[in-house]
């Protein structure tokens, strides 16, 4: 999520009086009760609230033609202003039953108690075992939300992703490259080569989050996996602070300057980077798989992709990925027929939803047929998901990890701000939250 994150404060505690059939003892995390798997055959209304689409609009439409007796109105607001106003809204008095869920911006709703811990519906369903572990690792936290990978279990993945490079292919042609690069240095010199032909290899809106995906990809090449899940996880005395992040922070600044990016980069959004990558302005475009549908519509088959190569050929692979989630509130008066849309995520019919929207089904071993470059994603996201090197995005570290990764890899391309600097602003947002 991209906004300024804002603490509910009094507003929460006053929710919290008032929780519904949520078992929270006046504060902290809450419990469903009386869960079942036995849904209503009256009319149901329940309302979702949502950034993502695709995949959200066709998950719904095809869980009703399951349920028809269930009917899901969606609440769409624009990506840089729905962590604020979801926030407030699941505080409200009438809060969304189910909303698309950010554990990194928005994890103060669990300790505030205004959504569910999901454990009761976790065993009911077999979601342990319905679900990739990896996918409900980063969604399950303690009773604080400080630390990733335990406690509670608040969210469900309703469609997986991986964080990579689609690329041009006529014009990394054009540059004399014939394939992916297989490591990092190579990736280096194939960039200096479409800088040659007279073409700015990176697409990049460093406004929003595209310029701290492309740090956040070289972190991953260039770091230690444990070292950075533990930072991100909220692990006692983790730091970003390292040699390997500072290198990575520092190609950023290098690649800016060698005019590897746009030099309006800070004042382009992702959408408008999208469209310049689609529009064949720049070679190369570090994104998620989330916009894959797009540019397969876009540039047919003149569209590719590939994994963030690795400092070292034969490395395993690692990169970023994360998934559309959703949790359910605690006000809800249909949380059954709420977990049941988060059951739902699962099924064939959502994985075919799910791969035709651009993202990887939450069922994995789901039969994809799969051509061009969505087939190439598949394939690149079963080399890393077969390493176990998927790991979390760098914003989930703290609830406002995000402004300081938009705002300091602004300052890296913009030579503002050292790299030391930025990680040490890291660290301290990091520092505020766990210590």
């Amino acid at each position: 999520m991209r906004t300024r994150f804002l603490r509910l404060g009094s507003v929460a505690a006053a929710v919290l009086l008032a929780a519904g059939c949520a078992e929270t003892g006046g504060s902290g995390p809450a419990a469903p009760k009386d869960v079942s798997k036995e849904l209503s055959s009256e009319k149901v209304t329940l309302t979702l609230a949502y950034t993502d689409d695709p995949p959200v609009k066709a998950l719904i439409e095809a869980f009703q033609d399951k349920h028809p007796n269930i009917t899901i109105k969606g609440q769409q607001t624009p990506f840089s202003d729905y962590v604020k106003s979801i926030k407030l809204s699941m505080a409200s008095d009438e809060p969304p039953d189910i909303a698309e869920y950010n554990p990194g911006a928005m994890r103060s709703l669990v300790p505030g108690g205004l959504i569910y811990d999901l454990a009761p519906y976790e065993e009911l369903y077999g979601w342990q075992d319905g679900f990739p572990s990896s996918s409900l690792e980063v969604l399950r936290s303690d009773a604080k939300a400080k630390e990733y990978g335990t406690g509670g279990l608040y969210a469900v993945p309703g469609a997986l992703s991986v964080l990579g490079v689609f690329y041009n292919k006529q014009l990394v042609s054009a540059a004399g490259i014939t394939q992916p690069p297989a490591t990092l240095a190579e990736f280096e010199q194939n960039l200096a080569a479409v800088k040659g032909t007279g073409t700015t290899p990176f697409s990049l809106g460093s406004l929003q989050v595209g310029g701290f995906q492309l740090w956040n990809a070289l972190n991953n090449s260039l770091g230690d996996e444990q070292q950075y899940r533990d930072w991100v996880y909220g692990k006692s005395g983790a730091t970003i602070e390292t040699d390997s992040a500072k290198q990575a922070a520092q190609k950023v600044a290098d690649w800016a300057g060698a005019g590897y990016v746009p030099e309006s980069a800070n004042a382009i959004a992702d959408t408008d980077a999208l469209a310049n990558f689609t529009q064949g302005k720049n070679a190369y475009f570090i994104t998620g798989n989330w916009y894959a549908a797009t540019i397969a519509e876009a540039m047919g088959d003149n569209a590719g992709f590939f994994l963030f190569p690795t400092a070292k050929q034969g490395n395993p692979a690692v990169a970023s990925g994360a998934s559309v989630a959703f949790s359910i509130s605690s006000k809800t008066k249909h949380p059954n027929e709420a977990a049941a849309f988060l059951d739902f995520m699962r099924s064939p019919e959502a994985a075919k939803v799910q791969f035709e929207s651009g993202f990887m089904p939450v069922d994995t071993s789901a039969d994809l047929q799969a051509t061009g470059v969505t087939a190439e994603v598949t394939t690149e996201f079963a080399k890393v998901v077969a390493d176990n090197g998927i790991v979390p995005f760098p914003d989930f570290a703290s609830p406002n990890m995000i402004d300081r990764l938009t705002s300091g890899v602004q300052g890296l391309v913009s030579k503002q701000m050292t790299p030391d600097q930025f990680l040490a602003s890291l660290q301290e947002s990091w520092t505020e939250h766990h210590d």
